[in-house]
């Protein structure tokens, strides 16, 4: 037995009230990772407590590059899983829809219903076919006048806040003060997904409780009754409903008033599977699922992005000259900070890799966070960079990019179980940010009302975790 199997025995042999105790590990600065040790090769060894630890979650990268170089399949004992952390064999077992087919039975199923997410092979097709022809291609299109009007809507409201003297949207003189997230970025998203799905205007505020209390509750939390209560309100609601669009669809409006294309529930009412139309129960699953991809993975490339870019004047400057740009500020902050950290999957079969086997039935986590830090697919990859050259910046395909040395990001994952909200979070935050760039001059971080590293001066990492306030000003002249 190696230096580093032994580690891991030793650590796995400990018992249940050292597992219990926690570990403090210094915060370290940024990049720069604890010392856990070393084998007597003097490979690195890694302590599974530190994933649990706040030095992990604000600077997780040295971490995962002690994974990637020196245990690229870890096998976690401390939280019985597996790490799989390298570009290359995430994306392998991605496309074995066989071998590594579904997330864990139960993750989700039990607040969001009997989803796609769990299933595979056919009935993974079949579900998946069912809405998401609704969220590409012209479908998508069809709803960029709605997403600019939500925008411009939210984006009016700041006046009155700002006149009241609000605590999260304030003029002094010429200019304004504001907190993105929670003036714009948080129900921003949300108020989309409602409005595409086709929900009344009257039901957007519930429609809010139903998604933070469905996301609050998945994984079995201490929130999970919550979650599954809004679930089953939904449910309820959208019965009420389902009828009335069998009878009399609704469509969706553009500035000016008029209809341009049919709204999501309407559609999913008309659509028909072996000759018969959908029951209430497919079509609010299916709802559920878009409700989740749709809303935090949009509210955090919103932030990240614009915390990112405004940190990078010269890249800002880039995208206020050609708007083109927002697509590939988009995808290099999801490469370099995501909020989506990668997908659980069960293995069919008895697998090796890289040495190390792993039994049918594990838990192995595929970390999307450390994909996108491979050095060996991404140079230089701590570094934000809109423009480089390692990096595909077009169309999000479920098949995923790799020619000429260019490569997807894994935000959203590839193959069969790509985020089926990818499209239309990509559409949200490039529509949603170019609207606010239209309406704010000049605008800039107020730093002193940021995180602050541990050196009490430079900003907080990011880590992994998308930023929750964003304080900003603009001029209003």
């Amino acid at each position: 037995m190696s230096s580093v199997e032994s580690f891991i025995e030793d650590l796995a042999s400990s018992t249940n009230a050292d597992f219990a105790s926690v570990k403090e590990f210094p915060l370290m600065p940024e990049g720069e990772a604890v010392d856990m040790g070393h084998a007597e090769d003097g490979t690195p060894l890694l302590d599974p407590r530190i994933l649990d630890s706040p030095e992990f979650f604000r600077n997780p990268y040295p971490y995962y590059r002690i994974l990637r170089d020196h245990h690229p399949v870890f096998h976690d004992k401390l939280h019985n899983c597996y790490w799989v952390t390298r570009y290359d064999d995430i994306t392998e077992c991605y496309f074995d829809d066989e071998g590594f087919n579904t997330i864990p039975k139960g993750s989700s199923s039990g607040v969001l219903g009997n989803t796609q997410l769990e299933l595979s092979g056919v009935e993974h097709r079949r579900r998946r076919n069912l809405y998401g022809q609704h969220l590409v291609g012209q479908s998508l299109q069809a709803r960029i006048p709605a997403i600019e009007k939500l925008a411009n809507e939210m984006i009016d409201a700041w006046d009155a806040a700002a006149k009241d003297d609000s605590a999260l949207c304030s003029d002094n003189g010429d200019t304004r003060q504001l907190e993105l997230s929670s003036m714009f970025a948080n129900e921003f998203p949300i108020r989309v997904v409602c409005e595409v799905l086709g929900f009344p205007k009257e039901a957007q505020s519930q429609f809010y409780y139903w998604y933070n209390s469905m996301m609050s509750g998945l994984g079995g939390s201490a929130t999970h009754k919550q979650g599954v209560e809004a679930r089953q309100d939904l449910e309820d609601y959208v019965a009420g409903i389902v009828e009335e669009r069998r009878q009399n669809p609704t469509y969706l409006l553009d500035q000016d008033g008029n209809p341009t294309s049919k709204d999501i529930i309407t559609k999913l009412c008309e659509t028909k599977v072996d000759g018969d139309f959908l029951s209430t129960e497919e079509i609010t699953s299916n709802i559920a699922l878009i409700v989740g991809a749709g809303g935090e993975t949009t509210r955090g490339a919103i932030m990240n992005m614009w915390t990112l870019l405004l940190r990078h004047p010269d890249q800002f400057d880039a995208v206020i000259g050609d708007g083109e740009n927002w697509d590939k500020a988009f995808h290099e902050t999801l490469r370099h900070s995501s909020s989506i950290g990668g997908q659980p999957r069960h293995n069919t079969f008895d697998v090796e890799m890289h040495g190390v086997k792993v039994p049918a039935g594990s838990l192995m986590q595929m970390v999307d966070f450390s994909a996108n830090h491979d050095e060996r697919i991404f140079k230089e990859p701590e570094t934000f960079d809109i423009f480089r050259d390692d990096l595909y910046y077009g169309k999000l395909l479920r098949s995923g990019y790799r020619k000429e040395g260019r490569c997807s990001h894994m935000a959203f994952g590839v193959g069969p179980h790509l985020c089926p909200g990818a499209w239309i979070s990509h559409q949200e935050a490039v529509v949603g940010s170019k609207i606010l760039l239209s309406r704010m001059r000049k605008p800039r971080i107020n730093e002193s009302k940021m995180p602050k590293d541990i050196d009490g001066k430079s900003p907080a990492p990011m880590g992994i975790i998308s930023i929750r306030e964003l304080w900003l000003e603009y001029d209003l002249s």
